[in-house]
């Protein structure tokens, strides 16, 4: 990617965890904006949903957590293994979670090679996306390490990828490279975004 990209990139990067970490009233806005996404068509319809567990002053998700494993639906979330890559774990209570190496909640060690809890991207009908920053076209702007773009790469071109963000979170334009991946949705606490998503 072209430096001066890069630069900017890293800038907005700056400017949205500042705003992200002044935000007020994190729980009850991560709430609201859970409750959107709960509230979706796409999510009545979907069987199988990724959640991502929330970490530092990402928009709140395992509040909400409790009630999508009382839903009937198969909950799938991510952890990062040792190469650095995402992998899926089909979760079934809160217990099977535990604070990790950043003080980040993620699967117990003991359950995460368990044939029955590991679950394959492809078989995801609907997929909640974390991210630094956002743009009004769907695009998105990580931490700059790739993991989700890896992973979403792999996913159904028909599954939904809804990202989850706070107003000031959004910015005019994202500068985009080719294997980033526009999401279909985005949910702040005010709106939901129609994304260009995967053409």
């Amino acid at each position: 990617m072209d430096a001066s990209v890069q630069e900017r990139k890293n800038e907005m990067r700056k400017k949205a965890h500042a705003s992200r970490n002044a935000q007020e009233n994190k729980d009850q806005l991560s709430r609201r904006i859970v409750g959107a996404f709960m509230a979706l068509p796409e999510y009545a319809t979907a069987s199988t949903v990724m959640f991502y567990i929330d970490v530092r002053s990402e928009v709140r998700t395992r509040n909400d957590l409790e009630y999508a494993l009382q839903s009937g639906k198969k909950i799938v979330v991510p952890w990062c293994n040792a190469e650095g890559e995402l992998e899926l774990f089909h979760l079934e209570s809160m217990d099977e979670l535990e604070l990790g190496m950043y003080k980040i909640l993620e699967p117990r060690l003991s359950l995460r090679a368990l044939p029955e809890k590991q679950v394959n991207v492809e078989s995801l009908d609907l997929i909640m996306v974390p991210g630094v920053g956002f743009d009004a076209r769907g695009a998105r702007m990580g931490h700059g390490k790739g993991y989700y773009d890896k992973l979403l790469e792999h996913a159904r071109s028909s599954t939904p990828l809804v990202a989850l963000a706070f107003e000031c979170q959004m910015f005019e334009e994202i500068p985009v490279a080719g294997h980033d991946i526009f999401m279909d949705m985005i949910i702040t606490e005010d709106r939901v975004i129609a994304g260009r998503g995967r053409k």
